[in-house]
């Protein structure tokens, strides 16, 4: 797997001149006989509140070694715009089954689509995980890279329409952007130290996306289970941390959906709904 660490030297410090307003080529990227190590999976089991028995993977720890894939996709010469304009949008991970730490993995990733918006300049990356002929496990990453328009206005989100009577209410360090990091490998410097996120024009330390997508699936997976199941989240408003958060769900028939919201409840940072 290619390290994150130097292609993060590419991204953040390589030269790119932006978006040359043509589509996206579509790029493939494979990585075959993947392993993980149990102490690094325990790690980031830690770090985002799963309870790791040993043997099987959090749902989201592949994610982490796709997005190793995702990153080499970045420093494509066909991706002319810089890392810095880029958000986040949405994340789509499918379990096909539960995996397990001593299973050897096929990983890929490939840009498919591409489609200009009001917002700028979207596209999607699928990643799969196949354990020989099989496939186990797949995420859908839907990414943004902004086109600031002058007079656009931009509407604040709205929260979901759940209960929200009694959430459970976390507190987020300064330091769980480093802490993550060095779980999962993704050192992106607007989550390490205020003084690194100054630098791109944020007062204070973002939490990273996928912590909090793996965060609020780790207080489900008691009731998930061993079930296959899809869960889909859109980011909304950053996280600047330390933070004081709100989470809480509601459990349906066929479906769960949830929500991390500020301290207040009113304005939310991540929206989320679970399939089976």
């Amino acid at each position: 797997m290619p390290s994150l660490f130097s292609l993060y030297r590419k991204i953040f410090f390589g030269r790119k001149p932006g978006w040359d307003q043509q589509p996206l080529p579509h790029i493939k990227v494979t990585a075959p006989h993947v392993t993980v190590s149990e102490t690094k999976v325990s790690q980031y089991a830690q770090v985002c509140g799963f309870q790791f028995d040993g043997k099987v993977l959090p749902p989201t720890y592949l994610y982490v070694m796709a997005f190793r894939l995702h990153a080499v996709i970045f420093t494509h010469d066909g991706i002319t715009f810089p890392l810095l304009g880029m958000i986040h949008l949405k994340n789509r991970i499918q379990v096909y089954r539960p995996v397990t730490v001593d299973e050897t993995f096929s990983l890929e990733c490939a840009l498919t689509t591409s489609r200009e918006t009001d917002s700028g300049l979207e596209f999607e990356f699928v990643s799969k995980a196949f354990v020989g002929e099989e496939l186990v496990w797949e995420s859908l990453s839907t990414y943004l890279y902004r086109i600031d328009v002058a007079g656009r206005r931009v509407r604040p989100p709205k929260a979901i329409d759940m209960a929200w009577e009694t959430p459970q209410s976390w507190r987020l360090s300064e330091d769980l952007g480093r802490r993550y990091a060095k779980a999962s490998g993704d050192y992106n410097l607007i989550h390490l130290h205020p003084v690194l996120s100054k630098r791109f024009g944020f007062d204070r330390v973002l939490a990273h996306g996928m912590w909090s997508k793996a965060r609020c699936l780790a207080e489900l997976m008691p009731s998930i289970g061993d079930r296959p199941f899809t869960v889909d989240v859109t980011f909304k408003l950053p996280l600047l941390m330390p933070a004081d958060v709100g989470f809480g769900y509601e459990q349906n028939t066929d479906n769960m959906v949830f929500e991390l919201r500020d301290s207040k409840g009113r304005r939310p940072h991540l929206s989320g709904d679970v399939q089976f």
